[in-house]
């Protein structure tokens, strides 16, 4: 197009950023694609990084029939827990219908998984877990980018839309230096992540209480969100995200996470779970196992109970602790178990939590894998010598836990040894309010009618879609971005070459 920097402008290099930029530039278009930090990655990069999927060559090989619309009705089913929250049927057959191809793609690019492995209350088994970690996404997008000639400029922070001739022309922002950047474009695509990390629209959106929670990533600060409201654009389910108790990555990364996701690495990793003993592989894959991890709620049915820095509880573990826990000391706490549930989480269908690369971690995986969250002792006093809270505190509080005569069929923790796992925290993992789409990808206005020029993909477009359940945000992040990257070029290829008016900045961030 005569006077643009680039036919597709994509804005945030994480999954789905790097999906619509790959597509567009597949499809012959010349491609700018913008990030503010100083690496790619975004999200996706530090995800567990599992897909959910069906009609994979793995469930085939596994001989599981399954469908597309037997996902989107199990996806229903799961995000019907939210109650009376509304939901986006439209979209949710668009991801169902497509992931299918994006997980071919993906497969097509180098990127190796293991599964698909059950997660209930999927009707059949549907997730795949990546390998290594999930930073092989973003390998393997870089490198694809790379070859198709895509324009990557990290540092470069979009602070604007700039609206012409009736359409989003591209952007205004300013570069590492603060220097003005100013970039036109044929199409724009906002891929930009969530607003967790903005502190103003988490209390104005989700909860007033939700900004004492440390988010997952703290650069997603709304931007595309933003930029795409000061034009019409609006968020749905604004409300909506996941505020839960997780373990944090170690502070020190481990060696094995310092190596490069290698193609080969992942094959060799792939094959062994493949021909080899689980116990043999096992062991090797779970040392990848980072990100932020959340225990499953299985384990405090079961009678773990959690524990501050004074060695006291702070509620009822069943129940919903999660905003409770940063009020704490110290805003963390510690699991607290004994060794007959030490034993019942060894194996499925009892996990601990999910994990990048063998999908569930058990508690040895946690003791080979984890040790700066892991404590055991022979008594409760010296677990807390161990954790460092107060013995006295620690054992009066195991102590009334035992005594309680309501607990259920939760256990009471006699059995020596004794197990800690901490420090957790609570964490904000996403934000599910998008802007508003229609189903080509196209930002939609108040009146619903799409504004030219302009696509919201991953978390920056969810469009009132909830998504519930493991390995469907990662495999909305590149479904949506492959869509909207096509549909973008459809569009860009579709302008008038004439010489445009004078630029309008439309939003400033």
């Amino acid at each position: 197009m005569s006077g643009m920097d680039c036919d597709v402008l994509v804005v945030g290099a994480g999954g789905s950023g790097f999906a619509a930029a790959i597509e567009a530039a597949a499809a012959g278009a010349r491609v700018v694609l913008l990030e503010k930090n100083p690496r790619p990655g975004g999200t996706t990069a530090i995800s567990v990084g599992s897909i959910t999927a069906t009609r994979t060559p793995h469930q085939r090989r596994a001989r599981i029939e399954d469908s597309p619309a037997e996902h989107a009705e199990d996806l229903g089913r799961i995000n019907g827990r939210r109650g009376g929250t509304p939901d986006n049927p439209e979209l949710r057959r668009v991801l169902t219908d497509n992931v299918s191809d994006t997980f071919q793609w993906l497969l097509d690019l180098g990127v190796e998984f293991i599964g698909p492995l059950p997660e209930p209350p999927h009707t059949k088994s549907r997730m795949h877990c990546v390998l290594p970690t999930a930073k092989s996404y973003i390998a393997r997008f870089a490198a694809r980018a790379q070859q198709l000639g895509v324009d990557l400029r990290c540092g470069v922070a979009a602070r604007a839309l700039v609206f012409e001739d009736g359409a989003v022309a591209g952007v205004e922002g300013v570069d590492a230096n603060g220097a003005p950047v100013r970039l036109r474009a044929g199409a724009t695509i906002l891929a930009t992540g969530d607003f967790s990390g903005s502190r103003d629209m988490v209390g104005r959106y989700l909860s007033p209480n939700a900004v004492h929670a440390m988010p997952v990533n703290p650069t997603n600060t709304g931007d595309g969100h933003r930029m795409a409201m000061a034009l019409g654009g609006r968020i749905l389910n604004g409300q909506v995200g996941l505020v839960s108790i997780r373990f944090l990555p170690p502070a020190r990364t481990p060696f094995m996470l310092r190596l490069p996701p290698m193609r080969l690495l992942a094959w060799a990793m792939r094959v062994g779970y493949q021909y080899l003993p689980e116990a043999l592989i096992r062991p090797f894959v779970m040392s990848f196992m980072s990100s932020v991890l959340q225990p499953a709620k299985g384990i405090y049915q079961s009678g773990a109970i959690l524990v501050n820095r004074e060695g006291r509880r702070f509620g009822e573990e069943t129940g919903d602790l999660t905003l409770a826990l940063a009020q704490q000391p110290a805003q963390c706490a510690y699991m607290l178990f004994d060794q007959r549930l030490a034993q019942r989480y060894s194996r499925w269908p009892n996990f601990v939590s999910t994990a990048p690369g063998a999908g569930y971690a058990y508690v040895d995986d946690y003791r080979r894998n984890r040790p700066d969250l892991w404590h055991k002792a022979d008594s409760i006093g010296a677990l807390a010598r161990s954790l460092g809270v107060p013995e006295d505190a620690l054992g009066a509080t195991v102590d009334a836990y035992n005594a309680q005569g309501d607990r259920g069929e939760r256990l009471a923790l006699r059995e020596a040894p004794f197990y800690a796992l901490g420090p957790l925290h609570t964490v904000l993992v996403f934000t599910d309010g998008g802007l508003a789409i229609d189903r080509e990808l196209r930002v939609l206005d108040g009146e619903d009618h799409p504004i030219p020029g302009l696509y919201a993909v991953g978390s920056t477009g969810q469009g009132g879609m909830l998504l519930d359940g493991h390995g469907h945000h990662i495999g909305w992040a590149f479904t949506s971005g492959r869509l909207a990257g096509r549909n973008a070029v459809a569009f860009a290829r579709g302008r008038s070459a004439s010489p445009p008016p004078v630029a309008q900045v439309a939003a400033t961030v």
